[in-house]
């Protein structure tokens, strides 16, 4: 009898213990099967939503053979197709530690298993990918001077400079900010943020006249008692129909530097939009360089966008930088299929990071000033932060008579080079100054906000051997000056042996005194060696009376020139504060179709909070 109840007790044990058996097995099968040869060292616990009881656990056995998948999950998944979304969701809960995934093809452990070896004695917990290494802080190198000073009217009444449509400070200060980092005072050129956005200035009729000059006066929003002086210019915008063909060559750096995701593969986002722009008249042809340089791409026809995507596509980083023979080469190239009838221009894509072969700075600029002089010109696109050369980009675009923008994203590619091709390729004008002389009678002192790299000797503005900027079709330029009208709060005071502001102010006419400026512009057209001349008056009674009263263009673009004063230390604002840019910013925004004035103002909010210095890698 004894062993009769033992038996029996047992017997009722196995058949309670049985429906769990059953439900753990099938919860088992339900999942992707363990592969042949795991042996686990130890069972996992069991949930609690298993309902086998503490004192009879049962352990399903787990080296079976796989079972064939039934769900299409599982299918996905072997085959690799599974989406994102399914293979980041969170397993159900297991009776016990799902089975390793299956290796992927050629990897050791799938080899291994291939040869009957044991995967539990080689796979290994998969290592996490090395982060990227940071790029490099404080490598950057930019050109710009002091900020200009307030000059008295009575010593220097006037002022002269070279026109700029240079946009690469404003993607520098862009690109700084994402980063929550205020740029160097060094990167913020005043007028190129200026000069970034497009303004609906009054254009010229026709192409015989190629620019038209707007003007207008009001109150300083960060000085009580001084004014603004706003010049406005607007270049004539070529028709499709009539713009010249256009045969280009595209300068790549390749070299090490460029291997990050924001400069080379940027770079060939970029130029794959500037196709879309380009037709079969054009032709396009590759100059890449790294430790050496080479031509990836002969002259083809625009049309050939295949072949010439397939160019683009090929090229990768590595190596050094050998910028000078690349740009040696690009212009032979340039030279070999030059077309009289055509823009003949260099596009260089680089950081800037010249360290083989031709590295001087001047030696460079005086290469490119002279194929400029053959009607080659160059226009240089900047990529990446952290070891920017922007002193030499700027040096080599100047010279090459083209502009210097900074792509730190693909909507910045596709405004200079897609919404703005017209404006980067053709130009309408070289060799482009102004000069402003101010009335003595009316103005005390001055000061041009910006364009400290620009600035020109005043006997060079009527010199047709002095090199200046270039305009390009249906752009826009804009300068503004802060002026101190006579009798007003003056910063420089008297001399003491110098003539005093009133004797000239008795000695003028009634007609002279109404006059604030006179504003000059010398250009030659592409085709020219010799300058025409446009001028206008500046009439004082034309002066807004009120801020608020001033023209919406010309109040936006001195809400800029407050932010660029701001960031550079905020010696001649005052109180002026990045809150009153927003205000007068927002006040004047206007219409804004490609969304670069609202950018604008997330990035004076970004600069509230941005830090001072970038934090170290650790």
């Amino acid at each position: 009898m004894p062993r009769t109840r033992t038996a029996l007790a047992a017997a009722l044990t196995a058949a309670v213990a049985l429906p769990a058996a059953w439900t753990i097995l099938a919860e088992r099968d339900a999942r992707p099967p363990a592969p042949v040869g795991v042996t686990h060292d130890a069972p996992p616990p069991v949930p609690p939503a298993a309902t086998a009881p503490e004192e009879a656990p049962v352990t399903p056995a787990i080296t079976a053979a796989p079972v064939a998948p039934a769900a299409p999950a599982r299918e996905r998944f072997e085959s690799g197709l599974q989406p994102m979304s399914e293979l980041a969701a969170p397993p159900p809960p297991l009776a016990f530690a799902p089975a390793p995934a299956r290796p992927p093809a050629g990897t050791n452990a799938a080899r291994s298993r291939s040869l009957g070896v044991a995967e539990s004695r080689l796979a290994q917990p998969a290592r996490p990918e090395p982060a990227p290494a940071p790029e490099p802080i404080g490598r950057d190198r930019f050109a710009n001077g002091p900020e200009n000073a307030f000059r008295a009217v009575r010593a220097a009444p006037v002022s002269t400079f070279s026109i700029d449509v240079d946009t690469a400070s404003y993607g520098v200060v862009r690109a700084a900010l994402a980063r929550n980092v205020l740029p160097p005072k060094a990167a913020v050129r005043t007028e190129e943020l200026i000069n970034y956005f497009p303004y609906a200035y009054e254009g010229p009729a026709s192409a015989a006249e190629p620019f038209r000059v707007t003007t207008a006066l009001f109150p300083s929003p960060w000085a009580e008692g001084r004014q603004l002086l706003h010049v406005g210019i607007k270049g004539y915008a070529v028709q499709p129909a009539e713009r010249p063909k256009a045969n280009l060559v595209f300068l790549v750096d390749t070299s090490g530097s460029m291997s990050p995701p924001n400069r080379l593969p940027l770079v060939k986002q970029a130029l794959a939009m500037l196709l879309t722009r380009l037709d079969a008249r054009d032709r396009i042809a590759i100059v890449a360089y790294a430790g050496q340089a080479g031509t990836v791409l002969e002259p083809t026809p625009a049309s050939e966008r295949a072949r010439i995507l397939a160019a683009i596509e090929g090229l990768t980083a590595g190596g050094s930088t050998a910028g000078g023979e690349g740009i040696r080469q690009a212009y032979a190239l340039a030279q070999a299929n030059f077309d009289p009838q055509a823009v003949n221009r260099v596009m260089l894509a680089t950081d800037g990071d010249f360290n083989v072969g031709i590295t001087d700075q001047e030696e460079l600029k005086g290469f490119v000033e002279r194929e400029r002089q053959k009607g080659i010109f160059l226009s240089v696109l900047g990529f990446g932060m952290g070891n920017l050369n922007d002193a030499l980009m700027q040096a080599l675009a100047q010279n090459g008579n083209g502009a210097a923008a900074h792509i730190d994203t693909a909507n910045e590619a596709r405004k200079v080079l897609v919404e703005e091709a017209t404006a980067t390729l053709i130009p309408i004008a070289k060799d482009v100054k102004i000069q402003v002389e101010f009335n003595p009678a009316a103005v005390a002192e001055y000061r041009l906000i910006g364009y400290e790299t620009r600035l020109l000797d005043r006997e060079d503005f009527a010199n047709d051997t002095v090199d200046a900027g270039e305009v390009g079709s249906g752009q826009t330029v804009t300068a503004l000056y802060e002026i101190v009208p006579a009798g007003g709060p003056r910063l420089l005071g008297d001399l003491r042996y110098g003539e005093r502001p009133g004797q000239a102010a008795q000695e003028a006419t009634q007609e002279a005194a109404r006059e604030i400026a006179h504003v000059a512009i010398r250009y030659k057209r592409p085709d020219s060696d010799t300058s025409a001349l446009l001028d206008t008056v500046v009439d004082r009674t034309r002066a807004a009376a009120r801020l608020e009263d001033a023209p919406q263009e010309a109040r936006f673009a001195a809400a800029v020139a407050g932010f660029g004063e701001i960031l550079r230390g905020g010696r001649h604002t005052g109180r002026f504060t990045l809150d009153d840019v927003l205000r007068l910013a927002l006040s004047a925004r206007g219409e804004d179709p490609y969304g670069y004035r609202s950018e604008f103002l997330q990035l004076v909010r970004a600069a509230k909070t941005a830090q001072a210095l970038s934090p170290q890698p650790r």
